[in-house]
This record gives C-alpha cells, sequence and structure tokens, in this order.
C-alpha cells in the first residue's frame, strides 16, 4: 500500500523546502519563496517563524528590490547550528578542524606530537580534541561526530584501521576515541577523505580517480558522487601496484612499488616542496631531470588506470598546486604515448580543494548525513 499523504506529511515538506531553499541560495526573502516554492503566505511564514524559532535560521539584513518600497527581509540558515570535527594523524603532529553546515572552516588547530601506538598517546590526543571542542562556540551535544584518519586503511564500517604500516597503527580501534570524546567517531583512509571533499566542492563531478600526490602517494575511486569501498577496504590502494620488482622498499615490505616512484621524498629529496620547485623552475639539471621523471611515471600511472576506469582524475595533495599547463600536457603526451586510443585532453584537472582536504572531508560525512535528514539536496556547499 502507498504511503498516505497526512497533513503531517505536508507540513514537514513545506519545512523542508523552505530551509532547503534558503540552504541552496545563502539569502532569500519571503517573496523569493513564495515564487519559487509556489507555497502560500501564511504557509511561508508559519514555517519562517518556526524555523526562527527552533534557530536553524535567522534574518541577516534586507535585500534590495526592483520596486519602489520597502526592503524585504532576507533570512539564512544558522550555518553552526549543527557542526563536525576532522581529526588528521600524522607522524609528528595532529591537525583538528571544525566545520559548519557549508562545510566552511570553523576553527583549525595543529598539535605538536610524535606519534606513539600507546594508550598514552591516544589518551592525551583525545584531550586536545576535547580542548578544541570545548573552544568552539558552538555547544557539544550540537557536534555531529568526529572524523579521523591516521595514515591507514579504515574497516568499511570504520570502526578499526585494517592496515596502518606507516604508523603501525594495525587494529587500532575507533572505541579509544570514542570512549575518551563522547561523541560518535569514525576512521577514514586519509586520500578517500580528500576526495569527500572534492565531490562536496564539485557538483559536476560524477564519476572520477582522485590521486593524492603528497608525502606517499594515495588514491580513491568515485562512483555516482560516491567513494567505493572495495570488499575488503583496499579499494583503490593504486600505490602498492609493484612496478619495479628490483625499486627502492615500500612501507608496505615489497619493493618499486608506485610508491616509491610517487612519493614526496622520490621527487623532492631531502628538500622542502617549495624548495624543490624554486630551483626547479630556475632551471637546477637535477631538479629538472627529477621532474620530468615524476611526470612521465605519474602519466603512466594514469595511462594504466585511464584504460580500467575512462574517467576524470583530479590530482591533489601537497604537490598538486606546482602543476602548470605544461605539465599536464606532459601527462597527455605520456598517456597517449602508452595508450592504443586517441585520448582527447579533457580528463585531467588540479583539485579545487588545495588546503584542508582532509580535515575537512573526513568531517563532511556527519554534515552530508543530517542535511539528508533534514531534506537538503545535495550542492549546497562551497567551501568558500
Amino acid at each position: 500500500m502507498a504511503d498516505r499523504i497526512t497533513p503531517g506529511r505536508i507540513k514537514t515538506n513545506n519545512r523542508q523546502q523552505i530551509y532547503n531553499y534558503i540552504y541552496q541560495k545563502r539569502r532569500a526573502s519571503q517573496q523569493d519563496m513564495l515564487y519559487a516554492l509556489r507555497l502560500s503566505r501564511p504557509t511561508v511564514a508559519t514555517n519562517l517563524a518556526e524555523l526562527e524559532g527552533d534557530g536553524l535560521i535567522c534574518r541577516s539584513g534586507q535585500i534590495e528590490a526592483d520596486q519602489i518600497g520597502r526592503k524585504a527581509a532576507a533570512y539564512s540558515i544558522v550555518p553552526d547550528y549543527r557542526a563536525a570535527v576532522g581529526v588528521e594523524i600524522l607522524r609528528a603532529k595532529v591537525k583538528i578542524i571544525a566545520i559548519d553546515l557549508y562545510g566552511d572552516k570553523l576553527r583549525r588547530e595543529v598539535v605538536e606530537q610524535r606519534f606513539a601506538h600507546e594508550p598514552a598517546y591516544y589518551k592525551s590526543v583525545c584531550a586536545a580534541i576535547n580542548r578544541f571542542i570545548d573552544a568552539l562556540e558552538v555547544p557539544r551535544d550540537r557536534i555531529l561526530g568526529v572524523g579521523i584518519s591516521a595514515q591507514g586503511l579504515a574497516s568499511e564500517d570504520g570502526r578499526s584501521m585494517v592496515y596502518g604500516a606507516i604508523l603501525g597503527c594495525t587494529g587500532l580501534t575507533v572505541d579509544v576515541f570514542e570512549n575518551e570524546i563522547g561523541l560518535p567517531c569514525r576512521f577514514f583512509h586519509d586520500p578517500q577523505g580528500a576526495a569527500l571533499s572534492e565531490i562536496w566542492v564539485s557538483p559536476e563531478l560524477k564519476n572520477g580517480v582522485y590521486l593524492s600526490l603528497s608525502a606517499h602517494l594515495g588514491g580513491a575511486a568515485i562512483a555516482n558522487r560516491q567513494i567505493m569501498s572495495g570488499k575488503h577496504g583496499h579499494n583503490s590502494t593504486f600505490e602498492h601496484i609493484q612496478v619495479k620488482p628490483d625499486g627502492d622498499v615500500c612501507y608496505c615490505g615489497k619493493r618499486g612499488c608506485w610508491d616509491t616512484l610517487l612519493s614526496r621524498r622520490a621527487l623532492v629529496g631531502d628538500r622542502t616542496v617549495e624548495e624543490f620547485f624554486e630551483v626547479m623552475r630556475m632551471g637546477d639539471a637535477e631538479a629538472v631531470a627529477s621532474w620530468s621523471a615524476y611526470l612521465r611515471n605519474l602519466g603512466a600511472l594514469i595511462a594504466h588506470l585511464h584504460l580500467v576506469y575512462d574517467v576524470d582524475f583530479i590530482l591533489g595533495g601537497h604537490l598538486a598546486p606546482y602543476f602548470t599547463e605544461a605539465d599536464i600536457r606532459r601527462l597527455y603526451d605520456e598517456i597517449r604515448r602508452l595508450c592504443p586510443f586517441d585520448e582527447a585532453d579533457d580528463f585531467i584537472r588540479i583539485s579545487k580543494m588545495p588546503s584542508h582536504n582532509i580535515t575537512v572531508g573526513i568531517a563532511l560525512p556527519y554534515i552530508r548525513a543530517y542535511l539528508d535528514e533534514i531534506g537538503v539536496e545535495e550542492g549546497g556547499g562551497d567551501l568558500a
């Protein structure tokens, strides 16, 4: 039997339509809603009063009108009515960020602390997270949850780290954090977090492969705007495909994986990324040769993946902002050299999220789940 349309459902639907409209437009007048939603003036007025009374929306000045007369009151959502937190655990530091309902940053902090896979370390990190949350101008009961990445692969349900060779945290469970923080927590693979932020800022992105070019190579496959997780939790771990059996040792224990050719250290050595590109653009022979080799290797990786996926490729991570148009053309040249098909120059682009992409991305699922719950359509956030 089909669900009955009851007065209660109609009222809920009207409320959701109005909130969604304001969320998408950022600022909207009552008159805007009357025209766009085809609702009666009393219905719009009543819902605006209730939403404002509940703290979900607020008045935000006035909107200029074409007609002569009184300006219309503008309404906006209260962005920090709910918030979420992202925590990225690295070898020497912990990055923490809080975002609002638009995915915009509320607060960010970096805690200098060397990783140790022991209870005292996790207790200290949890204490730092609690202090960070307490400093927010958002009540704790309005924090939706805490996303956590620890440079490893998370289980499909996000409850444990199934592979954490970089930090040595394999087997770590999220209970360690939930018990101290008192909020829902979930583990994410760091490149997946970066890909989630890319999906958020790219409404046009339906299918793609995200390549994280940072301290280590990482990746995530995107299908229908969702991250493909895989049956065993290691989908898109391109970095561990062995291409040089006699090459350098990868952190996974094998030799010659893609990570050994496309990690940050493989490119810059002991220099910082900024130092490397400064001398490379000035014509330093060793740096130029290293960058050329890096582009050849990256082009080869994309060529192989392109034959499998045939989707857009997004270059992200610390190295992505340094790519020029000429660099991208060289990638296409390498791809055409290796692929049997005539390839158009239309499937590689640079990430729209050059900074904080992992911490923001692992907080976003909590925001998206809440927006889905209250009927907000996808596409409102732009991380502006």
